[in-house]
């Protein structure tokens, strides 16, 4: 009889994976007490430091895999991990530990992590007791080369089905690299680091599957079922047949789809939509070629801050920012400044106080208001770089009209400084607001009077208009994109565009959903940004539409916002 277990589905494209299990356990990986002959101990420390270098290469190697377009925090993952390796307290203390105690790398390695667990567990910031779990994360990274465990053949792992209780992003980025078909994990939302890598990876993932781990095998056969966020197993020889044809299909519709790239994005009646792309990387940009984007809606720039020692120089800022634009040729270019805060610290930034909530600490444009000099940098820059081509720069996390007013000054008094040096700028280079609080949709007509555009960022919209963690597991079913809050506010955002006469474009995750784009196209959306591989099937979906219809359709339907059936009457509006 076939076992179904039930989570949260995520796929991008291909949602069907069929594979025998592969179980990756998480966890301590714990030592044997273990001691070195005297005339070992400088070999045992020669082999600890190795065994550092090995997993920073490691770390290195992964976080250049990571696709186009994932957002920051992942790359936060693999940067703070990157940064602990550095930190003498795990790269250097367990050393001193085998000279004094005579013991073993491992044994000397576990020594340190029990004692620096404990430190972190008497902390009372609850935001800083959770980043044990990154300590264990490197400590288990280190060990498993120190016991020679090394990587699993990549034949052990090609065609399988990945379960675990969960995954980090450099587990879910390696375990693609080496061939897995799918995951399955115990734990996640759809916004969590899991789920977010496998649609970037395009590897169908059921998460939050609770109980997977303890009920599956390794070994026997099942099915991801990620459309329907369902994990098989024990299928009968119909079973597979079905899902085996539905794989085939989806992989010729997915090469279908490719023949769109130079297409454009036009609904049945001739309405043109621009189909962005957000990007992370200067690399990023042959990803969005690739995929016929019409430009690049979001350019996330705060790679340029992390995982270093110094601050970044204005030329530095400048060079990247003209590979982007010229890669992009003449295609327009939308720069986020940075989104560093609380959540997103880099080890030349201010030290702030203790944040119990970093998602509302001092981020974004609230850091670059007190650390001007930070902003001046980056602004001039991006001044400089719109020579180059079309260029827009975009502010986040506004949510009062005075920290708009102070943005606006500087971008003022740093245009007046490069036009007194004789240096050349795009004077009229277009300012927008990314509108992600609710206070910034509910004065967006305010908003829209004092910028050249807005950007709706739902990602930050929902989880702050709802007040649910879109990473917590046990609150993650009530993060919805459809609830009458949110559209409500989305509505409002562009109606205060409509009144100012400015144009308005989303680029949250939401913009990049199929489910959704017929409701935001009928809502009055015409620019949407999305992670590059979700462009041909937004696409596809456009072209299918008469906007004409879809927009009354849609106005019936938010007469009621609230029904029971929001969601299947959304579902609808794509036939």
């Amino acid at each position: 009889m076939t076992i179904a277990i039930q989570g949260i589905g995520v796929s991008s494209g291909i949602s069907t994976a069929i594979g025998k299990v592969l179980m990756l356990s998480r966890g301590s990986i714990q030592a044997e007490p273990g001691m070195v002959p005297p005339g070992d101990i400088e070999a045992e420390v020669q082999r600890f430091f190795n065994a550092v270098q090995v997993a920073s290469r490691q770390l290195m190697d992964i976080r250049k895999e990571i696709p186009p377009d994932t957002p920051p925090d992942i790359l936060e993952f693999i940067d703070t991990h990157l940064l602990m390796l550095q930190d003498k307290a795990i790269s250097e203390a367990p050393a001193q530990t085998i000279r004094n105690e005579g013991c073993s790398a491992e044994w000397a390695l576990q020594l340190r992590r029990d004692q620096l667990l404990r430190v972190f567990e008497d902390m009372e910031d609850a935001y800083l007791r959770t980043r044990k779990d990154d300590l264990d994360h490197v400590v288990n990274r280190i060990m498993v080369i120190l016991q020679g465990e090394g990587r699993k053949d990549p034949l052990e792992i090609a065609g399988h089905v990945i379960v675990s209780e969960d995954l980090t992003p450099a587990d879910a980025i390696m375990l693609h690299h080496r061939g897995a078909c799918g995951f399955i994990t115990d734990f996640g939302s759809p916004m969590s680091h899991t789920a977010i890598l496998a649609a970037s990876l395009g590897i169908p993932a059921v998460v939050g599957a609770h109980g997977a781990s303890s009920r599956l095998r390794s070994g026997e056969l099942v099915v991801v079922d990620a459309a329907n966020g369902t994990v098989l197993a024990d299928c009968s020889e119909q079973d597979i047949r079905f899902f085996e044809k539905r794989l085939h299909r989806e992989r010729e519709r997915r090469n279908a789809l490719q023949t769109l790239r130079d297409t454009p994005a036009e609904t049945r009646d001739g309405t043109r939509i621009e189909l962005q792309a957000n990007i992370e990387l200067p690399e990023d940009v042959q990803a969005v070629r690739n995929e016929g984007g019409d430009g690049i809606g979001l350019y996330r720039t705060e790679f340029l801050y992390m995982n270093r020692d110094q601050l970044p120089t204005e030329e530095e800022h400048y060079q990247a920012y003209v590979r982007v634009i010229e890669g992009m040729d003449g295609r327009p270019v939308t720069i986020r400044t940075l989104d560093l805060g609380a959540d997103k610290q880099c080890e030349h930034q201010p030290e702030p106080a203790a944040c119990i909530n970093p998602a509302l600490g001092l981020r974004a444009i609230r850091l670059c208001l007190k650390e001007t000099d930070i902003f001046r940098v980056q602004i001039r820059a991006i001044l400089r770089a719109s020579t180059h081509g079309p260029v827009r720069l975009m502010i986040p996390m506004l949510t009062n009209l005075w920290e708009a007013r102070q943005a606006r000054e500087i971008i003022d008094e740093e245009k007046h400084r490069l036009a007194e040096q004789g240096i050349a700028m795009d004077k009229a280079l277009p300012v927008g607001a990314m509108i992600e609080t609710p206070a910034a949709a509910l004065t967006a007509d305010a908003f829209a009077d004092r910028f050249d555009f807005l950007s709706i960022g739902t990602n930050d919209l929902i989880q702050y208009t709802l007040a649910v963690d879109r990473a917590d597991d046990s609150v993650n079913h009530l993060y919805d994109p459809l609830h009458p809050a949110v559209l409500i506010l989305i509505r409002k955002v562009l109606e205060a565009g409509r009144q100012c006469g400015k144009p308005v474009a989303m680029c949250g995750e939401m913009a990049g959903t199929p489910r959704y784009t017929p409701l935001l196209l009928g809502l009055g959306l015409r620019t949407l940004s999305m992670h590059p591989a979700s462009l041909p099937e937004v696409k596809q979906l456009i072209r299918g539409l008469d906007l004409q219809q879809l927009t009354h359709r849609v106005e019936k339907l938010l007469r009621n916002p609230s029904a029971y059936d929001l969601a299947a009457r959304v579902e609808a509006l794509k036939e």
